[in-house]
């Protein structure tokens, strides 16, 4: 018999990565195939919901990132699952793409004239293309993002404005965003050109099924009964080839509730953030010291997002969404210096949200972004007590009461424990190799089994790391590997 049709894989997992992985598996053949999901749900870190009405809100991955050699985006192109019109298109306000219907308050209601913003964000952008573009001068090298910024701004006459230096705070508290990180001081500035950017438009607005649709194409290339959610995994024993225990497979899985599966392969495609909390007592043997100290070095930070639900809309028609510029604000260097110890830092922590955007097909609602430390301080608080606080907005426009709030907790939730991948000051980005090597390699220097444990997930890839073609990428490259090994 193939070989193909007796091999037993177990997929840990049923994001963009676990799933990509088992659909690959079987349209290659393999007939034994399990993917075992924690959640009560499918798609990880994609969770499209309709809390709103019958339009669709992401509440977790938002955009696809790129087009040319995107695969997503071709799924999207080929299947009819990307928006078309204007109204279906909003985004996210960043750097790089304010436009005049961007408006930017100040603390004390002022409104700041757009082209005063475009210079310092026109700026911004320029400093963070030469550090994705490995252009840093070698002074700036070893330094965190942060630092490099504030250093290259400060040689600019805008740095000798108040304003300039508040709308720049504005720009790196958004790309704390981007690199789901605390601060950018906890970034690093030379190792974030490993990061690849797909030409082509950064952000592509997904259809009226948002990413689910894409989540549900794959899974009609899966058998019924592949995937068994609220499945936590407890531990994974592998090598049982060589340590005496009479197994006909070396990998056994052991879940919480009981239940056991044996298996040749186990893909592993938990969030780094999981790992980092269970991965010294999830495998036995223990992992390699150097993928511990991979998982220990690497980070993932945690973005979670706002949605305020007003009765009626009460911004202008022209309003792409309300940009907050803060006295204080947390990426000033002397703030966050000051903030390093102690919690003074709670009693602001919604200083650290950058503003709030539109929101695709809503046009009652708005959106907040914030990350790091301060979002996970906001995860602790109820739903209207985050409503409350944002409330408290400087635009001088009359603002109706909010009728609903709803928020993300990434940080919080047990079996994500954080949003996507960053690769912190001091530290290399070639842990993300270290992460990615299969256990025991292939091929083995004895004759165990090979490739008994393989990991796959955003985390895990050195270009794509944070995005949903990243994640989704890893997952057919895990099962390419396997289907290497059979054929």
């Amino acid at each position: 018999m193939n070989r193909i049709h007796t091999a037993k894989i177990v997929v840990i997992g049923a994001g963009f990565a676990g799933i990509a992985a088992a659909a690959t598996l079987f349209e290659a053949g393999f007939q034994h195939v399990q993917v075992l999901e924690a959640m009560g749900r499918v798609g990880g870190r994609v969770y499209t919901m309709r809390p709103f009405g019958s339009d669709i809100i992401e509440l977790g991955a938002n955009w696809i990132h790129g087009q040319e050699g995107n695969p997503l985006f071709e799924l999207g192109k080929e299947h009819g699952l990307l928006s078309e019109g204007h109204s279906a298109s909003t985004k996210m306000c960043l750097p790089g793409s304010i436009t005049p219907c961007d408006y930017f308050f100040k603390e004390d209601g002022r409104l700041l004239q757009a082209e005063d913003v475009e210079q310092v964000c026109a700026l911004f952008s320029r400093l963070t293309t030469r550090a994705f573009d490995s252009e840093l001068e070698d002074r700036h090298c070893c330094l965190s993002l942060g630092d490099y910024l504030d250093n290259a701004f400060a040689e600019s006459p805008l740095a000798a404005t108040e304003d300039g230096l508040k709308v720049f705070e504005w720009c790196k508290r958004c790309e704390c965003t981007d690199e789901a990180s605390s601060s950018l001081y906890e970034v690093s500035a030379s190792q974030i050109s490993h990061y690849e950017a797909l030409e082509g438009g950064f952000f592509n607005s997904l259809g009226p099924g948002g990413y689910q649709a894409f989540i549900d194409v794959l899974l009609r290339k899966l058998p019924a009964g592949v995937i068994m959610t609220n499945t936590p995994v407890a531990h994974i024993e592998w090598a049982l080839d060589e340590s005496g225990k009479r197994s006909t497979h070396p990998v056994q899985i052991v879940c919480e509730h009981g239940q056991s599966f044996e298996a040749d392969h186990v893909i592993v495609t938990v969030s780094l953030g999981v790992l980092k909390q269970r991965a010294a007592l999830m495998f036995r043997p223990p992992l390699p010291n150097s993928k511990m100290a991979a998982i220990d070095k690497l980070e993932i930070g945690t973005v979670d997002k706002i949605y305020l639900c007003f009765p009626e809309r009460f911004w202008p028609e022209d309003c792409a969404g309300i940009q907050l510029v803060w006295d204080n604000g947390p990426e000033d260097a002397a703030v966050y210096t000051s903030e390093l110890e102690g919690e003074a830092w709670k009693e602001t922590w919604f200083k650290k949200i950058c503003g709030f955007d539109t929101v695709a097909r809503h046009p009652n609602v708005l959106c907040g972004w914030i990350t790091g430390r301060e979002a996970l301080h906001m995860e602790t608080l109820e739903d209207v007590e985050v409503g409350d606080v944002c409330m408290r907005s400087f635009t001088g426009w009359p603002v109706p009461e909010v009728s609903q709030v709803l928020i993300s907790r990434w940080g919080r939730d047990p079996y994500v424990r954080g949003s996507y991948t960053f690769v912190p000051q001091g530290v290399l980005a070639e842990e993300h190799g270290a992460l990615v090597a299969p256990l025991p390699p292939e091929p083995s220097s004895d004759d165990r089994k090979p490739l008994q444990v393989l990991f796959a997930g955003e985390a895990t890839h050195v270009n794509f790391y944070t995005t949903t073609h990243g994640a989704y990428l890893t997952g057919i490259r895990e099962a390419q590997r396997l289907i290497n090994l059979y054929t």
